[in-house]
């Protein structure tokens, strides 16, 4: 097993409001662990004006970098802008599962109810079981519900998921903690 030094931190963290205490919090918390945190470019903060397709084109070759070059990923899966994870942090998780490295995970969420994703779903924009009691949405389509707090693929792939029921979705930390905590059981 190779040697876990670097962990790639993915989520929409940078996103949130006021990130910056919230980052600066996330990687101290890397560095006490004895690992180095690895972050993704991602354009948070830009101007209007430095917003562009070669922008976005950098930020995808240095993301895709960093990511080849961390040892493991720790992904944010709380609901962002939606019933699921930041489709971004679903993209970072599968890259690095194809590249063979340790995906821990966790979410953060407000009431132990939001755990189930067709709650969130039918809370969001409606759903409903058909004649069968197969839940669909206000489209028609079926809802992915097996009973877990994630998709099949996000749940499959992480080594540990934690679900943390929290006031503060935006800021608690605990579940990074926790996935630290993994990690270094991970490697030895």
């Amino acid at each position: 097993m190779k040697r876990v030094a670097s962990v790639f931190l993915a989520g929409p963290d940078p996103w949130f409001p006021d990130p910056a205490p919230h980052l600066t919090r996330r990687d101290e918390l890397v560095r006490a662990a004895g690992l180095s945190p690895v972050a993704p470019s991602v354009g948070a903060g830009l101007g209007e004006e430095e917003r562009s397709e070669v922008t976005a084109r950098l930020i995808y070759a240095d993301t895709l970098s960093a990511l080849r070059a961390a040892d493991a990923v720790i992904a944010n899966l709380t609901p962002f802008r939606g019933a699921s994870c930041d489709p971004a942090t679903a993209f970072q998780c599968g890259f690095a599962a194809a590249q063979g490295k340790p995906v821990l995970a966790y979410m953060n969420l407000q009431d132990e109810d939001d755990a189930d994703p067709r709650g969130r779903i039918e809370a969001l924009f409606g759903a409903m079981p058909d004649a069968r009691g197969c839940w669909r949405d206000p489209e028609g389509c079926e809802i992915e519900d097996f009973y877990l707090p994630e998709t099949i693929m996000l749940w499959g792939e992480a080594r540990r998921l934690f679900l943390i029921v929290t006031p503060e979705p935006w800021s608690d930390l605990t579940g990074l903690e926790l996935c630290l905590d993994s990690l270094k059981l991970y490697a030895e």
